[in-house]
């Protein structure tokens, strides 16, 4: 069984068509790269996959299940970074983290928190209302989740590499290939070219007129 099954997915937005009939199968040890051009629909891909946004037509299956009937299955199986990280901008690093916590139904210790944010280099940062964190470390907090939900079975990024130095993307590249050798399967998109230790497809989308 597949971990990600997308049967003719069709998305339009604004009389657009984005992409249709597309179909897109993830199995254990493998990463899809999308790409394509702004406003190719690789962002509204990736919520459709997840279930935060409704396709025109298809089907999403995550384990056998689809992610719109049996919508505990992304909250207990995926780890989604979107473009936008959803944070509360009142709330510090750890509270943020806690909070998402909370909704994955994961018990999280601030200490197991606080290790993970040391690897990401913000250690005397956590307590800092996230609205004052630069945009390279608010990201680094969003992906601090790679580390805090390690019995995932999908990971979801759009753009996880955004605002980060040479050094941290780095980082984040170790992590996703380990990941992914491990058993994991990724979807992610990326202006950049991906420096991957791990089975890799590449996927684009076109842009529609």
């Amino acid at each position: 069984m597949s971990i990600l099954s997308a049967q003719k997915i069709t998305c339009e937005k604004s009389d657009r068509t984005l992409f249709c009939d597309l179909d897109l199968e993830l199995n254990n040890f493998s990463l899809v790269h999308l790409t394509g051009d702004n406003g190719a629909g690789k962002t509204s891909l990736l919520r459709i996959l997840v279930g935060l946004s409704q396709a025109n037509n298809g089907t999403v299956k995550i384990q056998g299940q689809d992610v719109h009937a049996e919508q505990h299955i992304a909250c207990e199986s995926v780890v989604y970074i979107g473009h936008k990280l959803g944070f509360s901008s009142v709330l510090s690093a750890i509270e943020n983290l806690q909070f998402w916590a909370s909704q994955q139904a994961l018990d999280l210790k601030r200490e197991a928190v606080l290790n993970v944010l040391d690897i990401l280099e913000l250690t005397g940062l956590e307590d800092i209302p996230i609205k004052h964190l630069s945009a390279g470390q608010q990201r680094k907090v969003a992906l601090a989740k790679l580390w805090l939900k390690p019995h995932s079975a999908l990971w979801v990024l759009d753009e996880p590499f955004t605002a980060l130095d040479v050094h941290m993307i780095a980082c984040i590249e170790h992590k996703i290939s380990e990941f992914v050798n491990q058993g994991g399967a990724v979807v992610m998109t990326s202006h950049q070219p991906l420096r991957l230790s791990c089975n890799t497809t590449v996927m684009h989308l076109e842009y529609k007129w």
